[in-house]
């Protein structure tokens, strides 16, 4: 495990578009609780306009579970006008954006 938390958390902080869609692939392929949680912690280090331009894009046109951590990577920014957004259009309901 070790190893794959150092090797995500890295794929995390390079911010790069196509890095984020790795991650997201992971959640796709296996939503298994040891890599829901890797890949949660790996998108919290994502720091770069790139990056979270590319989790805005799957905020809004990513399967459920990528729209869950898009969402919940933007609430612990304070990014409620995303998350408003993706609420009217029905990406993701009212509890996933705003109940802590």
């Amino acid at each position: 495990m070790t190893n794959r938390l150092v090797q995500l958390t890295q794929i995390g902080q390079t911010g790069r578009s196509e890095d984020i869609d790795t991650l997201m692939q992971l959640l796709a392929q296996k939503d298994d609780l040891l890599t829901t949680k890797l890949v949660d912690n790996a998108l919290n280090q994502v720091d770069t306009l790139q990056g979270c331009l590319r989790i805005q894009h799957y905020l809004f046109n990513g399967e459920l579970i990528q729209r869950n951590f898009a969402a919940l990577y933007f609430k612990r920014r304070g990014r409620t006008d995303l998350l408003v957004e993706a609420v009217a259009q029905g990406k993701i309901d009212e509890i996933q954006a705003f109940l802590v």
